[in-house]
């Protein structure tokens, strides 16, 4: 065990999830981080207990570092968002990048858009059919186009004076 590794976390890995939960056994959380080119170390399967639990949602390093120190545990910050790149490089998460420097990662990795509020730093999700693109541009010589991500940035509406 390592010194930036708190032993409680290791309870967390080992536990059963209750039946209301989604959350996937750790031997299914270790078979996940196996098949996904990952050695399930104690901070991957915690992280992955947080995160693969069945639903979906938008985080930040920094959101899911606070989520975990609120469950009492510690991992570096350092850890979280290397483990995070690490689950995204693998499928497991899907990055969406709102701007130049600032990411947010998606538990739902099936194709879709999303509207963003920059208010309440918000990710909502649209489903892939209803965005509907009337024409693309031809992708330059040797290529193909792979995806193609929407992100519709929004705001509230302000009352008309």
């Amino acid at each position: 065990m390592t010194a930036h590794f708190d032993p409680t976390m290791v309870k967390l890995t080992e536990q059963k999830p209750s039946q209301n939960t989604k959350t996937p056994e750790p031997a299914n959380l270790a078979e996940i981080l196996r098949l996904a080119g990952l050695r399930p170390t104690r901070q991957r399967l915690a992280i992955a207990a947080l995160l693969l639990d069945g639903r979906h949602r938008h985080v930040t390093a920094d959101s899911l570092t606070e989520e975990i120190v609120a469950a009492g545990l510690y991992v570096s910050s350092g850890t979280v968002y290397n483990t995070l790149n690490q689950f995204t490089h693998a499928g497991l998460l899907r990055r969406v990048v709102i701007h130049n420097e600032y990411s947010l990662f998606d538990t739902n990795t099936d194709h879709h858009h999303h509207f963003y509020e920059a208010e309440n730093d918000q990710l909502v999700d649209i489903p892939n059919d209803d965005v509907v693109l009337a024409q693309l541009p031809n992708a330059p010589a040797g290529h193909e186009i792979k995806a193609v991500d929407v992100i519709i940035h929004i705001r509230h509406k302000t009352a008309p004076k």
